[in-house]
């Protein structure tokens, strides 16, 4: 199975200006991913997918693939992702490269193990699944079945989707959030049922030292410290 690795960056940004080419720590935060995705034995091309000239001309002297460019109209902050990514597999096609997944490496998740790449994908063609994302244990104190709902009349109510009552932490049962360092996708996935999940979620648990997704100017500050120890 062929994979296409995708960076998507695009130039605008509301909490963070130009934040996938802005320096962090002396290099375009979009250098971090790409450092981790061009290593991979796993991916067979690696591309990314921009609407924005200034961003190419940034990842092209780096060494980085921007085979097209992408309409400002799937560059929006409302803009799906997994439009993007059609737009990306449409494209190469055109080219007659067909692959038969996706790897989608987004650059405000800069920090990623060394192996999760190579290994995600390994266990992608080892399962009958349509995605693999990475993901990270919720802490006991954020844990679905220590949540509340307000009513809206001044009253809390437990969260309807928390299931049974638990009372220790030891009971907790293990819950898991996407914390957004890698989605893996089958193409046929894509194509039908137009998301990155489709029915059959497979996961890897990601333990990564540090661990950051950048939408604010406090995320930014909390990588630029992280990127100094790394």
């Amino acid at each position: 199975m062929k994979i296409l690795g995708i960076i998507p960056a695009r130039i605008g940004s509301k909490g963070v200006r130009k934040k996938n080419i802005k320096l962090l720590n002396g290099k375009p935060l979009i250098s971090y991913t790409y450092e981790d995705a061009k290593n991979s034995k796993q991916i067979n091309r690696l591309i990314v997918s921009t609407e924005s000239k200034e961003i190419k001309k940034v990842c092209t002297r780096l060494g980085m693939d921007v085979p097209f460019l992408r309409p400002s109209t799937l560059s929006m902050d409302d803009t799906p992702t997994i439009d993007v990514v059609k737009h990306a597999i449409k494209e190469m096609e055109k080219n007659g490269e067909y692959y038969g997944a996706i790897c989608l490496l987004q650059t405000t998740t800069p920090f990623r193990h060394k192996n999760l790449i190579d290994s995600a994908i390994k266990q992608f063609k080892i399962k009958n699944c349509d995605s693999l994302i990475s993901v990270q244990k919720v802490p006991n104190k954020y844990h679905p079945n220590w949540t509340f709902q307000p009513d809206g009349n001044g009253f809390l109510h437990r969260n309807k989707h928390q299931g049974r009552l638990v009372s220790r932490r030891q009971d907790l049962d293990y819950v898991f959030y996407r914390d957004g360092s890698l989605y893996l996708t089958a193409t046929k996935t894509i194509k039908n049922h137009s998301d990155l999940y489709g029915n059959k979620i497979a996961f890897i648990e990601h333990k990564p030292v540090f661990h950051v997704n950048i939408d604010t100017n406090t995320d930014w500050e909390k990588a630029k410290k992280y990127s100094r120890t790394i």
